[in-house]
């Protein structure tokens, strides 16, 4: 199937109120067209430079989220345009995020990311760590800074049951960050493999690659 059909096919799938981040990258300008002439406009990279490369040259209302681990040295590249960092662990990446969103005089959205994983690869806040960031008062005072949600990843796996477990302690966390953060809207769960079940456990926004592109380009 075409890029076209693929999408034409999750969107199908998948309720009004779940939007699609089309996972572009390391793919060509070309493969993002056909997406976008399908009407996505929302693209995830997971690289700050091949990112800021595609924004600088592809339709100005693409809507670019970053993805991927994000080094606190690369957040000045894309703070003039990115619209959503999914990957924010630390309050000291939050500080630079805010930092450089001051210096281009605009609010830069951000998920914190959880780590539900039973992986030591994964990236994240754990519960302890998230309530303590919602306790302190810095948080409040980087208003160039807005936490529009919380996201996830789930362990690889096939097992279903233990999938469903962690997207409902990443939705568990995300009703708690409501209470605290009344303007949070978005739970980022949900990938090529697991996204059905994510929207079953309550996703808003699930991250779709291969499953729109085919298998990733490692050239």
């Amino acid at each position: 199937m075409s890029i076209a059909d693929n999408i034409k096919r999750i969107k199908a799938q998948i309720p009004d109120n779940v939007s699609l981040v089309a996972v572009s990258k390391t793919k060509s300008n070309e493969e993002i067209m056909e997406a976008y002439h399908t009407g996505q406009r929302v693209f995830g990279e997971n690289k700050v430079q091949e990112m800021t490369q595609k924004w600088s040259d592809l339709p100005k209302d693409i809507e670019w989220h970053m993805i991927g681990h994000v080094q606190r040295n690369k957040v000045k590249y894309m703070a003039p345009y990115v619209a959503l960092i999914h990957g924010v662990d630390s309050l000291k990446l939050l500080r630079e995020i805010n930092k450089q969103a001051q210096k281009e005089n605009r609010q830069i959205a951000c998920l914190l990311q959880m780590h539900i994983a039973e992986e030591d690869t994964k990236f994240g806040f754990d519960e302890k760590e998230l309530k303590a960031l919602l306790d302190s008062s810095e948080l409040q005072d980087l208003e160039h800074v807005r936490i529009a949600g919380l996201m996830g990843m789930a362990t690889f796996t096939d097992n279903t049951a233990q999938i469903q477990k962690e997207f409902r302690l990443l939705k568990s966390m995300y009703e708690t960050t409501k209470k605290v953060l009344p303007g949070v809207s978005q739970l980022s769960m949900g990938m090529s493999g697991d996204y059905n079940i994510a929207i079953e456990e309550g996703s808003t926004m699930i991250r779709i690659g291969s499953s729109i592109f085919g298998a990733r380009n490692t050239t």
